[in-house]
Parts: C-alpha cells; sequence; structure tokens
C-alpha cells in the first residue's frame, strides 16, 4: 500500500522492507525519523506522478482510504 499525504509531496511509497529496485525506479530515497526505529521510502512527486509510474509498470490501484489526513492507496501487480 502506498500512503501518501494529501499535499504536492512529498510521497511516502515504501517501508523498510520495500523492494530496493523498485524504489530506485520511482527515486525513493529511505529516511529514519528521529525517535522511530524503523526507515520509510519517500519521493518528492505528487502522488499522482507516483500512481502513473507505478501504472507504467504494470500496478493496477486495487482500493484507496482516508486515513485522518493521509490517503492510501493499495495497488497490485500481476
Amino acid at each position: 500500500s502506498v500512503p501518501v499525504p494529501q499535499e504536492t509531496g512529498p510521497t511516502m511509497v515504501g517501508d523498510e522492507h520495500s523492494d530496493p529496485h523498485l524504489m530506485s525506479i520511482l527515486g525513493a530515497t529511505k529516511r529514519s525519523t528521529l525517535g522511530n526505529n524503523f526507515c520509510e521510502y519517500y519521493v518528492n512527486d505528487a502522488p499522482r506522478v507516483v500512481l502513473d509510474k507505478l501504472e507504467s509498470l504494470g500496478y493496477r490501484v486495487v482500493s484507496m482510504t482516508g486515513v485522518g489526513q493521509t490517503l492510501v492507496w493499495c495497488l497490485h501487480r500481476e
């Protein structure tokens, strides 16, 4: 799943266990926030740009929901 803030970026695209090759294709960088014991991948692109890139790689949106101020898309690739 891809949780993203409603702003135009940055967009969180993965966690520390995400595929490094896919994160590289998206141009994501791994970050750790002070106080957290885990890392997350972010890109500076807007969510629309990230979703377009993932679509070109064969991913399709299967669901979407809002969590507070955050939107979360769940994608699948066959």
